[in-house]
């Protein structure tokens, strides 16, 4: 008798549509994806431009709402929850990464970690999250203040303050995006480390290449549908299957 392993799903969308305005003028962002995104897994979510992809992510997270279909984190149906249990539930078990950095500049390295914990009361594990600054290699710099730090340094405390409520995913929209490639190299690495040492689960929206091959899967859209899924992604092999798409396109 065998027995069926089970992956655990941090997140997913089942025939998920978004439509943006109305009649003529409408929209269709997604087209009836269905994806999963597997817990303790770097996803990276790529696509051509007005693919879908930053939709698909925010649906994913609760950020917005689909037209039809469901999205799940964990076993949440997030289309089940008023306003007031998903605030909750995006504080609490998901965790973001942007692409402008998002901290406050008057206040410490440390307290913009903790931010969210502190807003919410929650004590927070001290323990985790002192490994955490060593993750992100911050320890000389929790007392520096943002405009002391070089700007991957900053998105490296943006990235330790989305793991540092112990989230069940993180979502990153294009995180590298302001950040010159050494930098953005540092923090996708770090991600990847996140996810390894921690066990945490991190979906990236992005669309570069490199950055992809960070992660241990690639999602691919084209056209608001979900189009192929590569594993253990090449820099090379992205930009071959990214390139195939706009052939077919063309």
């Amino acid at each position: 008798m065998t027995t069926a392993t089970t992956t655990r799903t941090a997140a997913r969308v089942v025939d998920a549509v978004k439509v943006y305005g109305v009649g003529d003028t409408a929209v269709r962002a997604l087209d009836g994806v269905s994806v999963d995104f597997p817990a303790g897994r770097f996803t990276a979510i790529m696509g051509p431009s007005g693919s879908g992809k930053s939709t698909l992510m925010h649906c994913a997270a609760g950020l917005d709402t689909l037209t039809s279909g469901a999205a799940y984190i964990g076993d949440t149906e997030l289309g089940s929850l008023d306003d007031r249990r998903l605030t909750l539930l995006r504080r609490d078990r998901v965790g973001f990464v942007f692409q402008a950095f998002n901290l406050v500049p008057t206040l410490t390295v440390a307290e913009n970690i903790t931010l969210p914990l502190d807003l919410s009361g929650a004590r927070g594990d001290r323990e985790w999250i002192d490994a955490l600054v060593d993750v992100v290699g911050l320890r000389d710099r929790l007392h520096h203040r943002p405009s002391e730090l070089s700007g991957g340094q900053q998105q490296r405390v943006a990235v330790a303050r989305a793991f540092a409520g112990r989230p069940e995913v993180v979502f990153a929209d294009e995180p590298t995006g302001n950040l010159d490639s050494r930098s953005g190299g540092e923090v996708l690495g770090l991600l990847r480390r996140a996810v390894q040492q921690t066990d945490r689960t991190v979906v990236m929206v992005t669309h570069d290449p490199v950055a992809a091959a960070h992660a241990d899967e690639v999602v691919f859209l084209a056209d608001g549908r979900l189009v192929d899924r590569m594993d253990s992604p090449t820099a090379e092999k992205v930009l071959d299957r990214l390139k195939a798409f706009e052939d077919v396109r063309s």
